[in-house]
């Protein structure tokens, strides 16, 4: 595994620790569970259950190395704590789409914790690389697969996500 850091937020590390936490002891003492009663069942060989078991058990404990991994590699980037008039990692971005002449909000954070529905996306994603260091009024030129967008930048904050609600509108 790679050495390099991972920025994200402090909700995004608290995310990765609980799940981490759950995984280890909650998920790894059900499965153990599972495969006892399937052993039980006899001939491990022709035995589903236990190959189902044993195939589940190696997804978990592949999930707990990659989040301790991750973990380790943290760089905790507290939006809060941030400010300017550049966008950069930790910034919501109120955007306008010239085309459609609608508003839309990003909250641009690490790749462990992007998600579409609530409008957080990975730093490294087109429309983030688009607007890393533009100003309110700048123009950021997307190449997605769509094609080529236009973004005119219409408000820069900071904050810290508490929860899992999209950013705020301003």
């Amino acid at each position: 595994m790679s050495g390099d850091s991972i920025p994200m937020t402090p909700h995004g590390l608290r995310k990765l620790k609980d799940e981490l936490k759950h995984l280890q002891s909650v998920e790894r003492g059900k499965i153990s569970r599972e495969i006892e009663v399937a052993r039980a069942h006899g001939d491990l060989r022709e035995n589903a259950e236990y190959h189902a078991a044993k195939e589940k058990q190696s997804h978990i404990e592949g999930r707990i190395l990659t989040l301790g991994d991750w973990i380790a590699r943290s760089e905790v980037i507290d939006p809060a704590k941030l400010g300017g008039d550049k966008v950069i990692f930790g910034a919501s971005v109120e955007l306008n789409d010239p085309e459609t002449d609608k508003a839309i909000t990003y909250r641009l954070v690490g790749e462990t914790e992007a998600d579409l529905k609530k409008r957080w996306i990975a730093v490294t994603s087109p429309v983030a690389r688009a607007l890393i260091g533009k100003k309110v009024g700048d123009v950021a030129t997307v190449n997605s697969p769509g094609g080529v967008r236009e973004l005119e930048v219409v408000k820069i904050f900071f904050e810290d996500p508490q929860d899992d609600a999209p950013p705020a509108e301003g």
